[in-house]
């Protein structure tokens, strides 16, 4: 709830902001990992304003032409990064909720997509929908 409030601050308040996303197609070819590299490439190239300086939370970088620095945990220190985190989350949040209304089977509303025991039955009841990724499911294979 408090992330929703600061998303609009933010919105608000932000002198530029790009959510951007991979697709499943990207995300199945690319790994988790490069897909989250590509979408930060797509928000940092979506910005209105080009930055002269990029501080990514985590220990890679993404394939970008402006100069900047990895830090694990930077969303503790900085708060554009926490910002970019809050959009992000709340973004995905609310895809998953409208993804719900498609799937109300699923529990999207819930656990947004994330490996739950409930989410895990789900899929053993109804099978997987055009939103689950193949890489996903062969987590709920190894868990039986």
């Amino acid at each position: 709830k408090q992330r929703e409030i600061f998303y609009g601050d933010i919105r608000k308040n932000a002198s530029a902001y790009c959510v951007a996303t991979a697709s499943i197609r990207e995300i199945e070819e690319l790994n988790i990992l490069g897909a989250a590299m590509l979408a930060m490439k797509r928000a940092v190239e979506g910005l209105k304003i080009t930055p002269k300086y990029v501080l990514v939370d985590g220990n890679r970088m993404p394939d970008i032409a402006i100069p900047g620095e990895t830090l694990v945990k930077a969303d503790g220190i900085s708060a554009a990064v926490s910002s970019a985190s809050i959009l992000a989350k709340v973004e995905r949040d609310r895809y998953m909720v409208e993804m719900s209304k498609k799937y109300p089977e699923y529990g999207f509303e819930k656990h947004k997509g994330y490996g739950t025991a409930a989410h895990y039955e789900a899929l053993k009841k109804h099978g997987k929908c055009e939103i689950h990724r193949d890489s996903f499911l062969k987590k709920l294979t190894l868990k039986g």
